[in-house]
């Protein structure tokens, strides 16, 4: 059951205006070109921001074009990925670029199946690239984004019996307000990362408190 319409529009204005103060300076966030947006959404998976602004830089300059990418030996791209960990990633994207100039002329999709059709890329990847790269009104469902809408909509009794991903990635989906996806989207995984955070999150100045179903607990928590 999604949330009434009042509490959607409280949460959005809320967010949207704690991020104009808050928001991260990023060097993928001053790009709109697909591929840099996916290299970015591929090395942040299980990696932190601090670790992954130098090694983009230098992935980049390495590798400017899907083009160049997929022309590139595997081999070659796992060793200028080290050491971001996770490896699979690299050749994933290795295997992206490769497909994505063989059947789409080295231009990634704008449509989320044929995003999702590509090696590795799930639910979260294809929303964030077509979030942030083509402008779309899509959802993402990060660790991040799933624990603020988990605190904020569910609270620790209801998140406790949420089975499955279905329902957080319905309120996702319906919070993203008309035209304002990539700030949004955006606002919501800084808020997590550096507010919402899992332990010790900054519950006093918090602009979503009065209306968070988590507060009570984590003020709580943080007060014994």
């Amino acid at each position: 059951m999604a949330p009434p319409p009042s509490a959607v529009r409280a949460f959005q204005r809320r967010l949207l205006a704690w991020y104009a103060r808050h928001g991260r300076d990023l060097p993928w966030r001053r790009t709109r070109v697909p591929y840099r947006v996916l290299v970015s959404e591929i090395m942040l998976q299980q990696t932190q921001v601090d670790r992954v602004i130098p090694k983009y830089r230098q992935f980049l300059r390495a590798f400017p074009t899907l083009r160049a990418l997929a022309a590139a030996d595997v081999d070659e791209v796992r060793r200028l990925w080290y050491p971001l960990g996770y490896n699979v990633r690299p050749v994933r994207l290795h295997a992206i670029a490769r497909e994505t100039v063989a059947r789409y002329g080295g231009r990634l999709p704008d449509d989320r199946e044929a995003l999702r059709a590509l090696p590795g890329v799930g639910r979260y990847t294809a929303g964030a690239v077509l979030s942030f790269a083509f402008g779309r009104d899509a959802a993402v469902l990060d660790t991040n984004v799933r624990r603020v809408l988990g605190r904020v909509f569910f609270g620790p009794r209801r998140l406790k019996h949420l089975r499955g991903e279905a329902r957080m990635w319905d309120l996702a989906e319906a919070l993203v307000p008309a035209g304002r996806g990539y700030d949004f989207n955006q606002a919501l995984m800084d808020f997590g990362a550096t507010w919402c955070t899992p332990r010790r999150p900054r519950c006093a100045p918090c602009p979503m408190r009065r209306s968070c179903a988590a507060f009570p607990t984590l003020a709580g928590e943080a007060r014994s």
